[in-house]
């Protein structure tokens, strides 16, 4: 119990200190990225997800931006949005399909047959790309 408890406390901690790092420079790219993982650690999914909007943004080429926004959508049981995310971490290039099965982040995207079928088309794309 105490361990749990002195883990909160230094999650709040960090989350407290990257929030003011913010608050002097908004646009610390790191700082977001590591903030918007602690505000999902700490199970704050809409403030996650506010912060990976503006990840966004700030990336709009990087996958995992993008993959993390489909976590986002998810633990906020926004199917749909999180869909559209995660097929747009594909055309940029997300490749990690492994951790994606697994990822308990994506639970919710899972059930649905759009996912199935992002990811069967993911790898015929990746298998037709591997022959060529």
């Amino acid at each position: 119990m105490k361990a749990e408890k002195e883990k909160q406390q230094n999650l709040n901690f960090e989350i407290e200190f990257l929030e003011k790092l913010l608050d002097i420079n908004p646009n610390y790219v790191d700082a977001l990225t590591l903030l918007g993982e602690l505000f999902t650690r700490n199970k704050e999914f809409q403030k996650a997800l506010e912060i990976d909007l503006k990840l966004a943004e700030f990336k709009p080429q990087d996958a995992i931006v993008f993959y993390n926004l489909a976590c986002d959508y998810s633990l906020l049981d926004k199917k749909t949005l999180g869909l559209k995310a995660l097929e747009k971490a594909f055309q940029l290039g997300y490749a990690d399909l492994d951790y994606l099965i697994k990822d308990q982040d994506l639970k919710n995207l899972r059930e649905s047959k759009r996912f199935q079928t992002l990811i069967e088309t993911w790898k015929n794309k990746n298998l037709s790309s591997n022959i060529s």
